[in-house]
């Protein structure tokens, strides 16, 4: 066993610190900038030193005026009805709802974005928004801006991180992973006007005034599930430049020109 996971080990990229800041800043990341990074660290390869290393590398590249931003969502923190619980019974559902602990931002891990957005929130200076099931955690000059004032019912919307990052008009950059990971498409969602747009009532565990309540709260319903259509026919219509570094696909996107053009996008497709 130990002789079949050193060769598999062997035989994935191997990538320092100095190959990963030489591979990104030929696909355009650079000094200064502000990014939102969605990140597959095992589609790399053997990145030697792991999520530090990942981090170390983009900070290094923007610099003492970029800023790195990463989801940090808390999504089990929401109604078990909703499904987040699928591993429970209907009948646990009551208990989980008195029980489940109230979001700390401080404390409360991320879950399902990756180790490297967890190692993120977690960065000396790092930020993170007040959003019990949604938050993004943020290190660098804006970190502060992003994170501030995240609106419990305004989740993906004006004054959200996302929209903030639109208004610093951040980039994207995705790491071995698609457009189906891709958060910032969500503010598209909460501008474009399309038929099927519904609002729904979720409900998460809070501190109020140093007490633990469960919350409910009224927000848009999201989804993903034409995001890959929507960013293949991106890819082609603005011929995007898709880099390799490792054994990972990387984008990097401009924000502002994805969220304009899926707006149009999801105007003319979503019924």
């Amino acid at each position: 066993m130990k002789a079949t996971t050193e060769a598999n080990a062997l035989a994935r990229p191997l990538l320092t610190k100095e190959e990963l800041i030489r591979h990104f800043r030929s696909c355009g990341v650079a000094e200064g900038q502000t990014l939102i990074v969605h990140a597959s660290l095992s589609k790399l390869g053997y990145v030697i030193g792991g999520a530090e290393t990942l981090i170390r590398a983009l900070l290094e590249i923007v610099g003492e005026e970029g800023t790195l931003t990463m989801p940090s969502q808390t999504w089990k923190n929401l109604d078990p009805s909703a499904g987040v619980h699928w591993e429970l019974p209907p009948e646990a559902w009551p208990v989980v709802r008195e029980h489940w602990p109230a979001y700390d931002k401080e404390v409360t891990p991320a879950i399902g974005m990756g180790v490297t957005a967890e190692m993120l929130r977690k960065w000396p200076g790092a930020r993170r928004s007040d959003h019990p099931a949604r938050s993004f955690a943020a290190v660098g000059k804006h970190s502060e801006f992003i994170t501030a004032h995240h609106d419990l019912c305004n989740i993906f919307g004006e004054g959200s991180p996302l929209d903030k990052l639109y208004r610093l008009d951040a980039r994207i950059l995705l790491i071995g992973v698609g457009y189906e990971k891709n958060t910032s498409l969500h503010l598209a969602e909460t501008r474009a006007g399309f038929p099927g747009k519904r609002f729904s009532t979720e409900s998460s565990a809070i501190a109020v005034n140093g007490e633990r309540r469960w919350v409910a709260y009224e927000t848009q319903e999201v989804l993903d599930d034409d995001f890959a259509r929507l960013g293949a026919e991106y890819d082609e219509e603005r011929s995007i430049k898709v880099c390799r570094i490792g054994s990972a696909d990387v984008r990097l996107l401009e924000q502002r020109s994805l969220v304009d053009w899926a707006v149009a996008w999801m105007e003319r497709n979503r019924a």
